[in-house]
Order: C-alpha cells, then structure tokens, then sequence
C-alpha cells in the first residue's frame, strides 16, 4: 500500500452477493466502468471472496467484495457460500444482485434475513433489464431495490448514487490520537527496526497514527528504542505523549519519566475501532488460567511468520511466565476467525490494523455472546508487566475505571 493511499480498514465496504450468474461480476464492471471481475457464461466463476480497493463516486475511496454464487453445489460449493455468509461480518453496505428472468429466490430471501438481522444497509439489485422488458419490481420490495441492467448500463449511474446514499453515519469526531492533542503538541514515536521490521517502511498503524497527529497540526518525532532515552532528555519537558510497540513496553515504560503520557499503537486502535473497556476486562481474565486451558491467539492479516513472532513466541512466553501455568495456544490469521469459541477461556487479538471496524466490533460480539474474555495485544503486554494503569492514562474516562 503506497503512502497516499487509503487503508483498506478506513474505506467503505461493499459486498456483493447473488446467485451464480446472477450478473455480480457485470454489476462490478458496470459501476466501476473497469474490467475488474471475471464474467463467464459458465455458472460459479468466482470461487472465493475478491476484494478490490478503488475509487468509487460519489462515495470515494471504497473497497468491493465480489462473492461467491449463493447456490453453489457440492461440499466445495458450500464451503464457498458459507464464505459468501462471512463477508456480511465486514460488510457496511450491501448488495444484492438478482437475475429479474428468474426473481427472488430462496437463496436471495435467506441472505436478505441475514442482512436485516445485522442491520446493515442494502439494496436489491434487480439486473439484466434487457432481458425482460417487462419486468415490474414487486411491491414488497420496491423501497429498497433498483432496477438496471449491468449490459446496457441501464440505471448504472442511478444506482451508484443510491449506494452513496447508504453510506453509514460514522462518528466522525472519532480520531486514532487526534482528539488527545492540541497544535504543536510533541509526541515521540517508538518504532523498533529490528528482524520483524518491513524493509524500507513504516507498518499501517505507525503510517495513520502519524497521519493523524499531523492531521490534530502537532508534532511526530519518531525514534527507535535504543534512542528514547537520549530523546527524552533533550525534548523532556516538551513531550505531552510516548506512543510505542507494544512489544517494547517494558524497556519504554523504565525511561519514559511518569509525567509524560505513555500508550501503544495497540492500545490507541482498540480505542479507536474495538472496545477498550471489554480489552482491559479480558486481559484481567489472565488471572484465572490453569494449566490445559486453550487461548486464541487471533490476528487480523497473514503475514510471514519471524523467528521470535510477537503472537506465535513472546506473547505466549510472556503469558506462561506471568500466569505460571501451561495453556494451550491456539493461532488464527487473516478471515479464519472461529465462529464457536466455546472451547477458549481467552482471546487475545492484535490490534487489527488491517481489519475494518465493522469486522473487529463482529469479532468482539461474538466472543462477548459465548462469555468469552476477548482482549488484545497491547492491552495484554501491559497487563503482564504490570503497566496496565498507566498505559490507558491518556484516556481519563477509562483510567478512572482502573482506579
């Protein structure tokens, strides 16, 4: 992803669902005016989720999810439409895309009570107009459907305009650091370069909470933890926060002085798109492992794995160490995330950068409805070196709950 790019978590996500061959594929190529989706005469072309960032007027930058069929066949068929069902979990506004020769089916009906029951914002898309003169949208469905066809263009632009419509009210007035500064406030950055580190760039959550520090018109100073120390003592009385790795949080917390506001990128993202209040009651769960017991250990993108990985080796060392007992830790990456978690008494989530809000807030309630404690990186390192308290001071309202 380039510097002037927008994350593919801040952009809107537009699902489309279908049938096969109910034109999804033709639907994309029409509102985007590009050939982004494979179209085939032949029944079940697209066998997994492609998702494809771009531009999309009116709304701007959106990310499309073009589905698999919703009446694929065999075991493999299923597997693909129960990946179809998933997407719904990351989905902001929906599309279904219905073939007007063949009207509402079954499948169509099943999906649409999935999509109200999540409250989500949707359309009916009846497509292939030219093909049935005739066709009337039923009256059960007239308030929320268009009528188009992908081949003509026949209502294309109309229907992008409904889609920016549906755009979902997002609290705009909710920033990742922003809201903590004021002009020309100065916080320094703590971004180790070690083995685990991208050649040559910065990770997203480093990127966007400097964005948004030079958004709130203060200042960033970026510095590896061997340089902190000696950063301090020559802009001390001037720093308002310290923002690290969560991996590093022992060694900061030790130099960084107690009047100076301390958290983690981790941290500052369970704030900003997750639950911070549930995070700190999961990590409290920590107390109560036995030995056997199984932990998540969940992450939101897949990425190769280091030799001392934060969520495969430290965070499990530190958890042993801490606890003094023997769990069993279970790994999930990228969209395998459990739907029954009936078996763990605990989840420990990373900070979920690369996962969009309405797919972290899913991930959360379903662990709450199970009962079990969910948490998350950050939170948990600074729970298990006994910094917990002072890591959430940066936010009065939930550091008066610590208290």
């Amino acid at each position: 992803m380039g510097l002037n790019e927008t994350p593919s978590s801040e952009r809107i996500h537009i699902g489309i669902f279908g049938k096969r061959n109910a034109g999804k594929s033709s639907v994309i190529n029409a509102i985007t005016n590009q050939n982004l989706a494979i179209v085939s005469e032949q029944k079940g072309t697209t066998t997994d989720p492609v998702y494809k960032a771009m531009e999309l007027l009116p709304l701007g930058p959106v990310m499309l999810i073009d589905t698999p069929g919703l009446d694929d066949l065999g075991k493999l068929g299923q597997l693909r439409v129960e990946k179809a069902y998933q997407v719904l979990n990351k989905t902001d506004i929906a599309l279904v895309i219905v073939d007007v020769t063949s009207g509402v089916t079954d499948e169509d009906k099943a999906l649409l009570e999935q999509i109200k029951s999540k409250r989500l914002n949707y359309l009916l898309v009846f497509n292939k107009a030219d093909e049935a003169p005739d066709f009337k949208i039923p009256e059960e469905y007239a308030n929320d459907s268009i009528l188009i066809s992908a081949t003509t263009k026949f209502q294309i632009n109309e229907l992008k305009e409904r889609i920016a419509h549906l755009v979902p009210n997002k609290d705009m007035t909710l920033k990742l650091i922003g809201d903590l500064l004021k002009p020309l406030d100065l916080v320094i950055l703590v971004v180790p370069i070690d083995s685990a580190a991208p050649k040559g760039r910065l990770i997203l959550p480093q990127q966007q909470t400097i964005r948004d520090i030079l958004e709130a018109k203060a200042t960033a100073l970026v510095v590896q933890t061997t340089e902190l120390a000696d950063t301090l003592q020559k802009f001390g009385s001037h720093v308002k926060l310290v923002v690290t790795d969560s991996q590093a949080f022992e060694q900061v917390a030790k130099v960084t002085p107690s009047n100076i506001l301390l958290t983690s990128f981790s941290i500052l993202f369970a704030r900003y798109k997750g639950d911070l209040i549930t995070a700190i009651k999961g990590a409290q769960a920590m107390d109560k492992i036995q030995d056997g017991d199984k932990i998540l250990i969940a992450e939101g993108c897949t990425h190769h794995r280091q030799c001392n990985d934060i969520g495969t080796v430290k965070l499990p060392n530190w958890i042993k160490k801490y606890t003094g007992k023997e769990p069993v830790f279970e790994f999930s990456s990228g969209t395998e995330f459990p739907r029954d978690l009936s078996s763990y008494k605990l989840i420990v989530h990373c900070g979920a950068c690369m996962l969009n809000e309405k797919e972290v807030k899913y991930r959360i309630a379903t662990a709450v409805a199970q009962g079990i404690p969910i948490t998350n990186y950050g939170i948990t390192i600074a729970y298990l070196h006994g910094i917990l308290k002072r890591t959430v001071e940066p936010f009065p309202a939930i550091h008066k709950l610590l208290e």
